[in-house]
């Protein structure tokens, strides 16, 4: 089948699924959680086989990704997300102004990447296909190599549900392979592409796509090393529980978490590296997902320890076909001097502790972190730490003030995105407002209100939530 077999239908269907009503489109969201909940034990089974994550952890994901599609479905019905707004004529005003009425719509088809260590929850139904379903937009999926097979029964589970459901054909496809992928994320039909993973792989989509003689958006997530930041207190307080929810974030899911603890900022001569290197001892490796990123594991160690000032503080326990646990350590002098070869993304269980001796040089160091999802800080109460909060903020989407960074929480308020190279953008991908990547504004002036989107009609609106001459209304 050729790509123009697979966008024919996808076209067909975009203005079917933009001009759907509300109850219409969150029941078509709803349908496919179903479907995957029905389906959940041969599916978890198949992903078990191709990513060997676990029944326990896979099941999880799977309650993870319907409840992502319910949530959707909420956003659909509840509709503010679609920004309803009115501004009245007014003939009086200087120059007389016309009537206004404005929403944001579904952009068109839109391109979906698979992640490999979320087969469900960012792979064929997971949150960037939610998000622009609900948005009003039919999604092409290009599978990931690491779960070919999974995505493929996925994608006849969801595909048959829609259909069940009423949805048009071509609100769903799946293609496979790199080279289909590029062609997908550059044909004209495609409006629109979400990404996660690689930041090499992700930077050549993001060019494709920018390279177009139409340009889309590519929203990508490609790498981060979620900074954290221990003040002295914090240790002197509870470092024994500290490095203990270290190493516990930075080894789960073998490390293979986008928001894991990459780079931990830890006072020198606090006896915190003792701690991490004793806590360590007992972890647990794995199997990493593909033979990519098993091969690139290990070259990546090789790069930071190949540093004069890396060190390696600890290992987890040894495993027998796996990759074991390895806890780094540097300065803050050398992390501002060579930050790109110190705080290069490694995917996998090792986290790289950071000295430093005081605030001017932590804050040296944190100013050459690169963007990243999340950042984290822990303090005690009194310790002065305005000037290092600043500088997290700035480089992350999310910064945690207790707990660790493994573990996304799917709400309306969830802010999964960061600067560069975290992603190519500043939307989220993850919870109520990734909608909004797939979604265009169109304004109507003085639009009779039988060629009124619905939505937009005063009969709509009296039970929607909008904004009419500045004010919002809630119904």
């Amino acid at each position: 089948m050729s790509i123009d077999d697979i966008t024919g239908p996808a076209a067909a269907a975009a203005p079917v699924w933009r001009t759907s009503d509300a109850a219409t489109r969150a029941g078509w969201l709803e349908a496919v959680a179903d479907a995957l909940t029905a389906h959940a034990d041969e599916l978890v089974e198949i992903a078990d086989r191709e990513t060997r994550l676990g029944a326990t952890r896979l099941r999880g994901e799977v309650g993870r990704t319907t409840g992502q599609l319910r949530l959707f479905a909420e956003v659909v019905r509840e509709g503010s997300a679609f920004e309803l707004t009115v501004d009245d004529a007014d003939p009086d005003a200087t120059p007389p102004r016309p009537e206004l009425r404005r929403l944001l719509v579904g952009v068109g088809p839109v391109a979906v990447f698979s992640a490999s260590n979320f087969p469900f929850a960012f792979s064929v139904c997971g949150g960037d296909t939610a998000s622009a379903w609900a948005a009003g937009n039919p999604v092409i999926v290009k599978a990931h190599s690491g779960h070919p097979e999974l995505s493929r029964r996925t994608a006849e589970v969801a595909i048959a549900a829609l259909r069940a459901a009423g949805a048009p054909e071509g609100s769903l496809a799946l293609v496979e392979g790199r080279e289909a992928g590029n062609a997908l994320v550059q044909h004209p039909a495609v409006a629109a592409a979400g990404f996660t993973g690689s930041l090499s792989g992700g930077r050549a989509l993001f060019d494709l796509a920018s390279g177009r003689p139409d340009p889309i958006p590519f929203y990508g997530e490609l790498g981060s090393v979620n900074p954290v930041v221990i003040t002295p207190a914090a240790v002197a307080a509870r470092g024994d529980q500290l490095a203990q929810g270290l190493v516990g974030s930075f080894t789960l899911g073998v490390g293979q978490f986008c928001t894991k603890p990459g780079v931990v900022f830890v006072p020198a001569d606090a006896g915190f590296e003792q701690r991490v290197a004793d806590a360590v001892t007992g972890a647990a490796g794995g199997v990493l997902l593909t033979d990519r990123i098993t091969a690139a594991f290990p070259d990546g160690i090789a790069h930071l320890t190949a540093d004069a000032s890396v060190e390696v503080v600890g290992f987890g326990a040894e495993t027998a076909d796996g990759a074991r646990p390895v806890v780094l350590a540097t300065d803050a002098a050398a992390v501002a001097e060579r930050a790109a070869t110190l705080l290069e993304e490694v995917f996998g269980p090792v986290t790289l502790l950071v000295r430093y001796t005081g605030d001017d040089e932590l804050r040296a160091a944190l100013a050459a972190v690169p963007g990243s999802l999340t950042a984290t800080l822990h303090a005690e109460d009194g310790d002065e730490v305005a000037g290092t909060l600043e500088l997290l903020q700035q480089r992350a989407g999310r910064v945690l003030f207790a707990g660790w960074p493994t573990g996304v929480a799917v709400t309306w308020s969830q802010q999964h995105g960061g600067p560069w190279p975290a992603t190519t953008s500043l939307h989220t991908s993850v919870g109520a407002t990734a909608i909004r990547r797939f979604l265009r504004p169109v304004a109507y002036q003085d639009a009779p209100d039988a060629l009124l989107p619905a939505p937009l009609r005063d009969a709509s609106l009296a039970h929607l939530p909008h904004r009419r001459n500045g004010i919002l209304v809630l119904p």
